[in-house]
């Protein structure tokens, strides 16, 4: 049976972290951010990790990760 081809938008948007979850990067940091509150600019340093519930299929689109 031949290879599944990764999904090209999945592999570059989320990452497998050590215990195995999916972590992205929070959006919102990118410009305009005098117009944000510290509080919120400080959160969105932060990785987010996708849920349990959405975490399988989300694993599927990148097979090999």
């Amino acid at each position: 049976m031949p290879k599944m081809k990764s999904h090209s938008g999945t592999k570059k948007r989320f990452s497998l972290t050590g215990s195995g979850h999916l972590s992205y990067q929070k959006s919102g940091r990118r410009h305009i951010l005098v117009n944000k509150r510290q509080k919120r600019l400080r959160s969105l340093r932060r990785k987010g990790i996708v849920t349990p519930s959405f975490e399988a299929k989300m694993k599927k689109l990148i097979p090999y990760a």
